[in-house]
């Protein structure tokens, strides 16, 4: 039968040594009530004591360590399932993160929070994986979206539930992207972006993006006849902005079943050929809505490689359209550097929230009110 505890063991070489207890506090320099301690299992066996204890005996020091950690956790009582749900949660999803915005509330037990995630993802238990995708939609995206991501898409899925629009037309969408452009010229008239949608019967949130999640858009659908578009405003350029939207107006125009897109304004080059069809597309609709492609093609070969200012602002004015759009597109074309004309790049976020439906920087919404 193997020793379970310290004392037993120290009492076992005790005796094969006929020594007392008394003795071996005199062998250890130690007093007899702390021998007599561990021994009852009432002190813990320190790295200095196992040490010690290795030199009287001749053992290794680790083995002492070892039975003292045996021992007290043998002690140790806990029903580990209320941890094993919290580690669950928080796998599943940004729980502190959604809480501190205000998406979900805090509760007092594992079983309590367990059951407000799920009433948030729309899911009977945590086994099962949060449904982004219509019903109605009959594909999903391909690429693995992080615990954020996801939350983020849930959260603008609410806010676009609110929302009472006409249905959703296919012949809309040439008329919503005419309308677009032409506000695309001014920072300002962003705010007029949400009345362009909401006519459309398209619905458009704003959701400040969760810390770490990058993304910047999202196109999605509530039913067959109810699209949405979701922003996360997460770089504050005109350039990324009007690029994301149009992006996720290319989506909706193709009734791909959802979009998420994250690092659209990042500054490392993705080569087209590195992503799905779908975003090529995208991206190429996209980039010719706002500066019509042969425009920008015939303005590189006159101009380029140095492209100066005034050159920029000429251009951008011939064609209606903002010069920080053209700066945009210069620079992911590796014609010029993302460093390159910063100053004709306005922020542009305190004009979108003015009028937009919004969760994020100091919004407040409670958990109930969406």
């Amino acid at each position: 039968m193997s020793i379970s505890t310290p004392g037993e063991e120290i009492r076992k070489r005790l005796q094969d040594r006929g020594w007392t207890q008394a003795d071996l506090a005199q062998i250890l320099g130690r007093p007899p009530q702390t021998i007599n301690q561990i021994i009852q299992g009432k002190k813990s066996i320190t790295t200095e004591m196992a040490s010690e204890l290795a030199a009287a005996f001749n053992t290794a020091p680790e083995m002492w360590m070892q039975l003292e950690s045996q021992f007290r956790l043998s002690l140790t009582q806990i029903d580990p399932r209320p941890i094993q749900k919290r580690a669950q949660l928080y796998d599943y999803a940004p729980i502190k993160e959604m809480i501190r915005r205000g998406w979900i509330k805090a509760a007092n037990s594992a079983e309590e929070q367990e059951r407000i995630v799920c009433q948030f993802f729309e899911i009977s238990s945590l086994d099962e994986p949060p449904q982004i995708v219509s019903a109605m939609r009959r594909s999903s995206p391909s690429i693995a979206l992080s615990p954020s991501q996801i939350a983020w898409c849930f959260r603008a899925r609410q806010l676009a539930r609110t929302m009472s629009l006409p249905a959703f037309d296919d012949k809309f969408m040439r008329s919503v992207k005419r309308d677009l452009r032409i506000l695309a010229a001014y920072p300002a008239e962003v705010k007029n972006i949400p009345t362009v949608m909401r006519d459309h019967g398209i619905r458009f949130v704003v959701v400040e993006h969760l810390m770490g999640s990058r993304v910047d858009g999202a196109a999605f659908w509530l039913d067959d006849q109810s699209p949405g578009i979701a922003m996360s405003l997460r770089l504050d350029r005109i350039d990324n902005f009007w690029f994301t939207l149009m992006h996720e107006c290319s989506h909706i125009e193709h009734r791909d079943a959802v979009s998420i897109d994250t690092e659209m304004g990042q500054e490392e080059r993705v080569q087209p050929l590195m992503k799905e069809n779908i975003e090529q597309r995208a991206d190429k609709e996209a980039a010719d809505a706002l500066v019509p492609t042969d425009e920008l093609d015939s303005f590189m070969r006159r101009i380029g490689p140095i492209y100066a200012e005034p050159n920029i602002v000429q251009f951008a004015h011939r064609i209606k359209m903002h010069p920080g759009i053209i700066v945009g597109q210069l620079q992911h074309r590796a014609e010029i550097g993302f460093s390159s004309h910063k100053n004709l790049q306005p922020k542009i976020r305190a004009h979108v929230i003015s009028t937009a439906l919004t969760d994020g920087w100091g919004v407040e919404l409670s958990p109930g009110s969406v």
